[in-house]
């Protein structure tokens, strides 16, 4: 029972929201979980019996009723969820999501609620998420999303970040065929076949190990997952990173490289983990490595444990900040000067969405594309009229480029 700023419960009186939200975590879980439970088979139900009512576009469960997956937030005002400190929180769960469109309704209900920005993608795989809001908003998502039955999640699933809602520019919610864009048919190659998952401090010991052995006596590869523009700015000691565009490129260049992991040990790493679930277990469906094993949490969590470890450089993030670090190095160059330089700006043509390294110097100069062929397109641009029809294409960038590198 609340009574002005405090509650009561179990004849104990609480005056803060901390408190009183550990007494109940505590001693009230089982029947949390009851509740919980009980809401969400009386929301499958009714999804159930208007799905003959519904048009089979996949958009029923808009209609339906998620008000008790919706955490009370009475106690706080606008004003502590729209501003103040905030944070960015990255996560995913792999698990069984029997209405992923029931799902998705309740994240969209959820973040507009909180006043939360992000992108979050709902599967019948599963959920995974990197979302930003003030404290006491993502305080209050973590909470719902612990408390939802389907999920199972623990804290330390969340990786988190200084930010807030700024670091995105908008809420997107969608469902998908998989949480992870990897090209690859859920059903063909499940999640389950991941590899062999280590922690922070495994990781680090068996890193620790490839760099004590040498490049000529070693066995193992340490594999980075990630687009070649997150690699360039950091990256771990002596690893093997795929000069590719996207994560939909890594399958075939699995493919095409086979004999490159043929016997070997296969260390795995990425940004938060989940690249590597999907992208061991396709490499332990070729049946050519010797063992397998990923990151646990990724790099993001590696960081948190040795900010001075064996990842050096920035932390690639895909919202509006670019870049995360924890250490001062700096390991990429200016595209223009050969400067050191890790701050990545979107190409200044209309067309182009590579991503370049320009140094404020180099910027000064009028130099802000990805490449020749882009800055020549920037000199001309402003002579078009802005309703000018422009086609996505690419440059010199992209063209020069194999789309899967062969590195046998």
């Amino acid at each position: 029972m609340k009574d002005g700023t405090s509650w009561c419960c179990c004849g104990q009186t609480f005056s803060e929201h901390s408190a009183i939200h550990k007494h109940v975590a505590k001693s009230h879980n089982f029947e949390v979980q009851q509740l919980t439970q009980a809401a969400y088979e009386h929301l499958i139900k009714r999804l159930e019996e208007e799905a003959e009512m519904q048009p089979p576009d996949g958009h029923m469960a808009e209609a339906a009723d998620i008000s008790a997956w919706i955490p009370d937030i009475n106690q706080v005002s606008e004003e502590q969820l729209r501003s103040g400190p905030g944070k960015v929180l990255l996560y995913y769960r792999y698990c069984h999501v029997d209405e992923p469109h029931a799902v998705c309704a309740w994240q969209k209900a959820l973040c507009e609620k909180l006043h939360i920005t992000g992108k979050i993608r709902v599967a019948a795989e599963g959920i995974n998420g990197t979302v930003g809001g003030t404290n006491v908003a993502t305080d209050f998502y973590i909470g719902a999303m612990l408390s939802h039955p389907v999920f199972k999640m623990d804290k330390e699933d969340f990786k988190t970040s200084d930010g807030g809602a700024e670091c995105f520019t908008e809420l997107k919610v969608g469902v998908y065929k998989e949480i992870v864009p990897m090209g690859v048919d859920p059903n063909v190659v499940s999640y389950k076949l991941a590899g062999v998952h280590l922690d922070p401090e495994e990781f680090h010991k068996e890193v620790e190990a490839v760099l004590t052995e040498g490049n000529s006596s070693s066995d193992t590869i340490l594999l980075d997952c990630r687009n070649f523009y997150e690699s360039k700015i950091g990256q771990f000691t002596r690893c093997l990173a795929p000069n590719i565009r996207k994560f939909s490129y890594f399958p075939d260049y699995v493919d095409q490289n086979l004999e490159l992991f043929r016997d070997k040990k296969v260390l795995m790493y990425c940004t938060g983990g989940i690249r590597c679930e999907r992208g061991s277990a396709y490499l332990r469906s070729k049946d050519v490595c010797k063992e397998i094993y990923q990151l646990k949490g990724g790099i993001h969590k590696y960081l948190e444990c040795f900010p001075e470890g064996f990842y050096r450089g920035k932390l690639f993030v895909f919202d509006e900040r670019y870049t995360i670090s924890s250490n001062n190095d700096v390991i990429s160059d200016c595209r223009y000067c050969g400067l050191p330089w890790d701050q990545y700006e979107l190409c200044s043509t209309q067309v182009c969405c590579q991503l370049v390294l320009s140094c404020p110097s180099c910027r000064k100069k009028g130099y802000t594309a990805c490449c020749p062929s882009c800055q020549t397109k920037v000199e001309t641009q402003h002579k078009e009229t802005s309703d000018t029809q422009h086609p996505k294409e690419e440059c010199e960038c992209t063209g020069t480029r194999a789309r899967i590198p062969q590195d046998v």
